[in-house]
């Protein structure tokens, strides 16, 4: 089985993808004029407008989904892996990702709530939703509402609460089956209670989970505030092969930053739009800002909290491409949140574990929140027009399932299933994205348009002659000529 698992990642993150990905990234970057350095202040701005509905949540509700998915267990033991295989330079490029990446997560965010549907109720969109109506490719789009299903339900919960059962069993004991049975009783209570519960839960836990960890960073920041200098020297060194000790593992640096950046801020690979379809917005393209934002905060806010603590104390490991250690400053220590915790522990003695412990199960229980939120919304695109009871039923036993066996599983083969459900994704997401950028692109320039004149952008995709814009040529269009009525 795992001999396969890392046959299968040989093929989906080698070298020539993470640079089609890294590709990908500028091509939108620029094609947007780099609206990541633009509209910067609209992003934050446009977080904290907007309001729910019976059909959607608010702009912060979606972002607060979409961040439950980003900010997991790869903000942690992933940035460790990256220093550890690539070393400090790796830190550079994950940063680098992010920043390209905004404009990845523009695009699919904005085509989502494009291409989004009322379904049962609620406002569902979402890859396989876009690929259908803006591609008019049905079996691309079952192709990877299927991989996107498997992935989140199947593949990618073991991560996560493998991460949680390991910090809780190393900082208080617990056994990983009782964590498995913990977690399980705690997400089923969620999950039951809809998507609205879903949304209410990660809007008070991500920000209060985010705020805390990078309170703790500052902190050993602050108590090693001489070495600032010294530590962003050696990232900027490394990462282009200029420091001796690192200077031979450059492309390792690159591969490793790339890949543990996207997997950790996910942009590309379609996770964040189906959050995105949920918001209530009246321009897509608002959303689309919303969550490129959203890549920011989790890569250069969070990612880079974890980095420099494990950089600004000296506590990790680097292995060169002979196998060798080119550092060793923790013997015995496995790549992961083991470097955290001994940076942590340097600093306030005693505390590193607990802190991991506690900062490991936020970050990973409300990102298996998010998987749960997409799996539903695929379950929900191949069932449309039949009865999904049942079916919901069963994918909420599978995802209890898979996060049980998760918990008691070793943590090399749930890292690399979790590595091949997101490879496959992104492969299939990047590919119809890049088919489907127009659309977005048209989106943007009508929202800055607009803005210009001093209005509240409002989406009119007819007039903008987008096709298959059925929420928007229909439901909104019709609800925002009531909602001026009732004005005049």
């Amino acid at each position: 089985m795992e001999a396969f698992v890392s046959w299968l990642n040989g093929i989906l993150w080698s070298n020539p993808v993470i640079y089609i990905i890294l590709g990908i990234g500028l091509l939108f970057s620029i094609l947007t004029r780099f609206l990541q350095v633009r509209l910067l202040k609209d992003m934050v701005k446009l977080m904290f407008t907007g309001r729910s509905s019976d059909a959607g949540v608010s702009s912060f509700q979606a972002l607060s989904i979409a961040l439950s998915g980003r900010v997991g267990t790869g903000n942690i033991a992933g940035t460790a892996t990256a220093i550890a295989m690539g070393g400090p330079g790796a830190v550079f490029w994950m940063w680098t990702i992010a920043f390209i990446g905004a404009g990845s997560a523009f695009v699919e965010s904005t085509l989502a709530q494009i291409y989004k549907v009322k379904q049962d109720g609620l406002y569902r969109g979402g890859p396989a939703y876009y690929i259908e109506k803006g591609l008019g490719i049905k079996w691309f789009a079952i192709v990877f509402a299927i991989a996107a299903l498997l992935a989140m339900s199947i593949l990618m919960p073991g991560i996560q609460s493998n991460s949680i059962a390991l910090g809780l069993e190393n900082a208080f004991g617990v056994s990983k089956s009782v964590t498995g049975l913990v977690v399980i009783v705690l997400l089923g209570l969620i999950i039951f209670g809809g998507v609205k519960r879903i949304a209410t839960v990660a809007q008070y836990t991500v920000p209060f989970m985010a705020v805390g960890y990078i309170l703790v960073a500052l902190v050993i920041i602050g108590m090693n505030i001489s070495e600032v200098p010294a530590v962003f020297s050696l990232i900027f060194k490394s990462a282009f092969g200029a420091d001796s000790m690192f200077g031979g593992i450059l492309g390792s640096a690159i591969a490793w930053g790339v890949k543990r950046g996207i997997y950790s801020n996910e942009a590309g690979q379609g996770t964040g739009p189906h959050a995105a379809a949920a918001a209530e917005v009246s321009h897509p393209a608002k959303q689309g800002l919303v969550q490129a934002f959203s890549v920011y905060i989790d890569t250069l806010f969070v990612c880079s909290a974890t980095a420099f603590m494990i950089l600004f104390t000296g506590m990790f490991n680097t292995v060169g491409a002979d196998g060798a250690f080119i550092v060793e400053n923790l013997k015995g220590v496995e790549a992961g949140p083991g470097y955290t915790q001994a940076a942590v522990d340097a600093v306030l003695p005693g505390f590193g574990a607990e802190f991991v412990a506690v900062a490991l199960f936020f970050f990973a229980f409300t990102t298996i929140m998010a998987y749960y939120y997409m799996a539903e919304t695929n379950i929900a695109y191949l069932l449309r027009g039949r009865d999904g009871k049942v079916p919901m039923l069963i994918l909420k036993v599978v995802i209890l399932g898979a996060v049980f066996y998760g918990a008691v599983k070793e943590a090399s083969l749930a890292w690399a299933l979790g590595d091949a459900g997101l490879g496959l994704m992104v492969w299939l997401n990047l590919i119809a994205i890049v088919l489907l950028a127009k659309p977005a692109l048209i989106a943007l320039k009508d929202y800055e348009e607009q803005k210009k004149q001093g209005l509240d952008p409002v989406f009119n995709s007819k007039k903008l002659g987008i096709k298959n814009a059925e929420y928007w040529e229909e439901e909104y269009s019709f609800n925002h000529e009531k909602d001026k009525d009732k004005v005049s």
